[in-house]
């Protein structure tokens, strides 16, 4: 724990002091390079939180896509976002948090009010911008965070929003793809369930808890695994529930160690 401490506050928070003006620059001026400096901002992050991360499977590679995926923990984030250069959605509450909320805004993340059914024309707007730019969106599809052995029923209103709204957007038809991120082992050893709070962010647990539990635990394996593209010219229903079922195939044959077909 000592380690990661001082490589936060020596590395990452040095690091991201010297970056916010150039990113803040990029952004501004509509750079295409704007993922570079949070692309090294997350693989840093991720190693300081002891992340060793698998990929399997490749994103769509005809263009942006909307991604959808299962959420386990705040260290999805980090971990995808250290690999593949995507924009986010998450809930507005996270836009409020002190330097988190001005990190996310800074990494183009799209924030979103679930509580506020009205909210959806507005996310999906904001989402299909992000593809006109040629960036991967990444949605949390269950709404919220489970603890990694199962995934909860994926919420088609956003899903079917965006769709459209990108569709209309981009003149081209929108690629959906699955994504299933699984927490495999804890310092080499499978992960058991009941050591799995020590990654899960969920109930009313608190984030400094959570941080405190994720730096004192020693590197944690995680696999990140792409599903084939899904056409986005379907009932947004039936496509969330093909979404669904591809990543809850995924992350049942990640946590068995089983390979997938």
């Amino acid at each position: 724990m000592v380690f990661r401490l001082l490589f936060l506050a020596l590395v990452v928070v040095p690091f991201t002091l010297a970056g916010l003006p150039i990113q803040l620059l990029l952004l501004a001026l509509r750079r295409p390079e704007w993922t570079v400096l949070p692309r090294i901002f997350f693989k840093l992050t991720a190693f300081a939180l002891g992340l060793r991360i698998k990929i399997v499977g490749a994103p769509a590679r005809n263009g942006p896509a909307l991604i959808v995926a299962n959420h386990i923990s705040w260290l999805d984030i980090p971990a995808i976002a250290a690999k593949f250069p995507v924009c986010f959605v998450a809930k507005s509450e996270i836009a409020t948090w002190p330097i988190i909320g001005a990190l996310a805004r800074l990494q183009k993340t799209v924030f979103v009010d679930r509580t506020r059914r009205t909210d959806a024309g507005r996310t999906a707007g904001e989402m299909k911008d992000r593809i006109a730019e040629g960036a991967n969106v990444l949605l949390f599809a269950e709404g919220t965070s489970d603890i990694g052995t199962h995934v909860l029923p994926f919420r088609s209103a956003l899903l079917g929003a965006a769709r459209q709204a990108m569709a209309e957007g981009t003149g081209h038809e929108v690629v959906i793809q699955p994504m299933a991120i699984a927490y495999t082992a804890l310092s080499g050893l499978p992960l058991s369930r009941h050591e799995r709070p020590k990654i899960a962010w969920i109930g009313d647990m608190g984030l400094g808890d959570n941080l405190r539990q994720i730096l004192s635990s020693g590197p944690k394996d995680v696999t990140i695994a792409f599903g084939d593209p899904i056409k986005g010219d379907g009932d947004r229903k039936t496509i969330a529930r093909t979404a669904e079922r591809e990543v809850r195939r995924m992350l049942v044959a990640l946590n068995r160690g089983q390979p997938l077909q």
